[in-house]
């Protein structure tokens, strides 16, 4: 038989073993009451164990080996955090621990008690060669109810992960969230290509600072592609120039310094996807909803959310433009649904999540989830492989426990680890 140690931390903390007339290998009767509570970090294995050895019941610690010899190669037996192992778990006693005080270190054998099908489940997930997920034959058999539930918990996770990084940036900006939110819709408006300049050039440029003009578009405008490096050269158009102008004033009003303008990304996009139509968009946003952090707290309805993002009053010289000087066919500049839906899935979901953990109401959290749900799920090769093996993706909320699903637990075989996997090792 070929498994890791997690296999016999999995079949100990759910019971998967005969239970009948356990006993130790110095043949003591054994009696479970409680496995005890599974240790991530360092020491032993489980925590807090009940068992009955012999006549005496005891409370402590639970140490699992494949081979009792584990003990002495991980070199617990100089390790005072082992000194209260109750009961050692093995599937082979291959050499007996005897404790520094003589006695002979109470020792579990499991190699009869496991059941061949666990075993078989067990290395089909672990050892199989899947072409996308190790249960990618079975999860479609996992009930709906054991499904949502650990999607649901995935999900969480991948929220509270990433409220971490939130959670840091607002310690930077003293607390102040709608700073952090407007740093954070910047890095998304990048979409990955331009994220990190996008990012920088909110840092650069406090939101306080655009609230100033918040009644004249042109100032925003010039503060935005002033900052962003793109206003150095000269120009034909009358826009830029006006711009160039606008921002001359205000930089040194500011004291700005802008960042360099070759970190944006123009190649290999489509035009549409251009920064400076971002900037355009985002410059648009900032004067149509000023403090845009309190609106999103306040606003309940998808429909509203979605609303602030609509009919963005982008500068008219962007209809027949994508760059400065350079003249193109007329189009709508306007933001499209699914790049909204993006900035309402990375910004408000994220930010609704935290400002509910941070200031620890559920309200603001059962909201996150819920605008999850009434966003559509995204279009990645993720999502569609999860179709392929018979796991509908209907919502962001699907969609997004998925790539965590995969991301984390897939890719890495911790099937053990898992809900589905779980269910699907438990199933007759």
């Amino acid at each position: 038989m070929f498994f890791t140690e997690d296999f016999i931390n999995y079949t100990w903390k759910f019971r998967l073993f005969d239970r009948d007339n356990l006993m130790t290998t110095s043949c003591e009767k054994i009696e479970v009451f409680s496995a005890g509570i599974q240790n991530t970090d360092s020491g032993p294995d489980f925590h807090n164990a009940r068992i009955r050895i012999g006549d005496t019941t005891w409370a402590g610690n639970v140490e699992i080996h494949i081979n009792s010899s584990d003990w002495h190669k991980h070199k617990h037996n100089n390790d005072a955090a082992y000194a209260n192992v109750i009961l050692h778990v093995v599937f082979r006693d291959d050499d007996p621990i005897v404790l520094p005080d003589g006695r002979k270190l109470p020792t579990l054998e499991l190699h009869d008690r496991i059941a061949p099908e666990l075993y078989h489940r067990y290395h089909q997930l672990a050892f199989g060669n899947p072409q996308f997920i190790p249960c990618e034959g079975s999860i479609k058999f996992v009930d709906d109810m054991t499904m949502r539930n650990w999607l649901t918990r995935v999900l969480i996770e991948r929220l509270e992960k990433r409220a971490l990084v939130v959670n840091t940036a607002l310690d930077k900006n003293k607390g102040d969230w709608e700073e952090t939110f407007y740093q954070f819709l910047a890095a998304n408006f990048g979409f990955k290509t331009n994220a990190l300049p996008f990012e920088l050039l909110a840092k650069s440029l406090p939101q306080l600072t655009l609230a100033r003009h918040k009644n004249n578009p042109l100032q925003i405008e010039a503060l935005l592609f002033g900052q962003a490096g793109l206003l150095n050269d000269e120009f034909n158009d009358d826009y830029p120039k006006l711009l160039q102008a606008e921002y001359q004033f205000l930089q040194k009003k500011y004291g700005l310094q802008p960042i360099e303008k070759h970190l944006w990304k123009f190649m290999r996009m489509r035009p549409t996807n251009f920064p400076t139509i971002r900037l355009a968009q985002f410059a648009a946003l900032i004067f149509k909803s000023n403090h845009l952090f309190s609106k999103i707290i306040d606003i309940r309805d998808v429909a509203q959310l979605k609303e602030l993002f609509s009919h963005l009053p982008v500068n008219p010289y962007w209809e027949n433009h994508y760059r400065f000087d350079v003249e193109s066919k007329a189009s709508s500049k306007s933001l499209g649904q699914t790049s909204i839906d993006i900035l309402l899935l990375n910004s408000f979901v994220l930010f609704l999540f935290c400002y509910g953990k941070h200031n620890q109401q559920e309200y603001f959290i059962d909201r996150s989830l819920k605008l999850l749900e009434k966003l559509p799920a995204e279009d990645n090769h993720i999502v569609t492989n999860f179709d392929s093996v018979g796991i509908k993706v209907n919502t962001a909320f699907d969609s997004q426990a998925l790539l965590e699903l995969k991301n984390c637990y897939c890719s890495h075989k911790k099937c053990l680890h898992c809900g589905i996997g779980n269910k699907i090792l438990k199933m007759a």
